[in-house]
Order: C-alpha cells, then sequence, then structure tokens
C-alpha cells in the first residue's frame, strides 16, 4: 500500500512537471515570454501594405533583433497601416533617416521589420516617425505580374509573326 501511494506522488510530479515544461515551450514558441521593460521607445512607420504583419513582431536591424512591433493601426485620411515599434534602449542612437521595410522570414515564414540606418548625425527619438518604408511583398502580386508579363510578351510575338506573313505576300 505504501509503494502504490509513492509511486502515484511521483507520477503526479511527473505529470506537473510536464505541465509546467509545456507551458514554458508555449510561452517561447508565442514570444509572449519576452519581457518589455519599461525602457525603449516607441517608433511609427506608415506601410501601403502590410501583408500578414502581426503585433509582436521582430523588429531587426543587420539581423540582430532590437524591439519588436507593439501596435498596428490605419489611418483613414492616408489610408496607409500604421506601425509602432517599441526599440530597446540600447539601440537608442538610430539616425533619423533609417528606413524600414517589411521582410519574410524564409520562403513561409513569419514577416518582421528590417530597419537600415541611414548616414546623417541626427538620431530618431521617442515618437519619432521613420519617413522612407518599403511594403510587404504580396507572393500573389508578384506572380500575376509575371503571368501578366508573359502573356503580354507572347501577344507580341503573335502580332510580329502576323506582320511577317502579310509582308510576304
Amino acid at each position: 500500500m505504501q509503494q502504490s501511494k509513492t509511486l502515484e506522488m511521483w507520477v503526479g510530479a511527473f505529470v506537473a512537471l510536464g505541465v509546467v515544461a509545456l507551458f514554458f515551450l508555449a510561452m517561447k514558441v508565442s514570444n509572449l515570454s519576452d519581457y518589455q521593460g519599461d525602457g525603449g521607445y516607441l517608433l511609427k512607420a506608415r506601410f501601403d501594405n502590410i501583408g500578414s504583419l502581426k503585433v509582436r513582431a521582430p523588429v531587426s536591424m543587420a539581423g540582430v533583433r532590437i524591439g519588436r512591433v507593439s501596435a498596428i493601426g490605419f489611418d483613414k485620411q492616408r489610408f496607409q497601416a500604421v506601425v509602432e515599434m517599441h526599440i530597446e534602449p540600447q539601440f537608442d542612437s538610430l539616425p533619423e533617416d533609417t528606413s524600414a521595410k517589411i521582410l519574410t522570414a524564409g520562403l513561409l515564414g513569419e514577416q518582421y521589420i528590417a530597419l537600415e540606418a541611414g548616414g546623417t548625425d541626427e538620431v530618431l527619438k521617442d515618437g519619432s516617425e521613420i519617413e522612407l518604408t518599403q511594403s510587404s511583398l504580396v507572393l500573389e502580386e508578384v506572380i500575376s505580374k509575371f503571368l501578366y508579363s508573359k502573356a503580354e510578351g507572347s501577344e507580341k510575338k503573335d502580332d510580329a509573326s502576323d506582320e511577317k506573313a502579310s509582308d510576304g505576300k
């Protein structure tokens, strides 16, 4: 009897440990475990199309994560998406002419914002807006442009062969 109680206690402890491990794994995968302290500052950027960019997406510079997307909104006057980014305090010397673009990690990965430093001596401050932006590349638009250009090219070839046939008569 005593042995079965001890076994049940060990099984219960093992199950509890497994639940705690799954909880921490879920927090890590969802990026909810990253603590954003009171430090740092906010930057804004406007994009024509943000694709599938989400709140808490990484903001990186030269491949190093320097912050996260903190909010996404819509400007009714300019009809653009407004993205707010929380930048960590140690990266407080970004040049004023820094540019932002939305990229995709891998072929089908999550989208993130990549910043490229400019060359001015003035730095971005809390609440500053990044003026130079490049919207997300939408795969469907690229494919349709490619197919349209191919169809247009074949029409020109057909027109050229029609002209040669009529000149030969």
